[in-house]
């Protein structure tokens, strides 16, 4: 199982998403049958490091994103991954813009795997303070634990 997290720049949300999920599955054994990457739908940092103030706030809660740099998602990814999830409705639309309508069915909002009354989406916390990475933070953790019960539930 190959999952792509994706934002626009893939310097903060996206490549939280990745490393919560990464521990998430470590937690419940299942690190060696799925993988998780990030991307971002745009090309403006390409090669960044995550974004300082992302790192900080995830190493907080013992995460860490250090080593993480932005990449765009491509052609392939479309093709590789069984679920290409979005943090919000203008990547998800820029993501069916670029994907071969064959793999349309593996794209989701992240947070569709969140508990029911969650929000839609992971707001970008790029221009905001650290109320919004925190936030952010909370959201990615409800949506990947809901990600981990799915796979938990319907790996086979």
């Amino acid at each position: 199982m190959r999952i792509l997290m994706v934002c626009m720049g893939n310097i903060c949300r996206s490549p939280t998403a990745e490393v919560v999920m990464r521990h998430r599955l470590r937690q419940r054994g299942l690190e060696t049958t799925v993988n998780v990457d990030s991307a971002g739908t745009h090309a403006n940092q390409l090669g960044h490091a995550a974004d300082e103030r992302a790192i900080a706030h995830a190493a907080r809660r013992g995460y860490d994103l250090r080593g993480m740099r932005a990449r765009r998602v491509e052609a392939a990814d479309f093709m590789h991954c069984d679920l290409v999830l979005a943090m919000d409705g203008d990547n998800l639309a820029a993501l069916r813009a670029a994907c071969d309508p064959a793999h349309l069915g593996k794209l989701r909002g992240l947070m569709a795997f969140a508990p029911a009354g969650s929000p839609a989406s992971v707001p970008d916390p790029y221009y905001g303070g650290a109320a919004g990475f925190e936030r952010v933070l909370d959201l990615i953790e409800l949506g990947c634990d809901g990600l981990v019960e799915y796979l938990h539930l319907h790996r086979g």
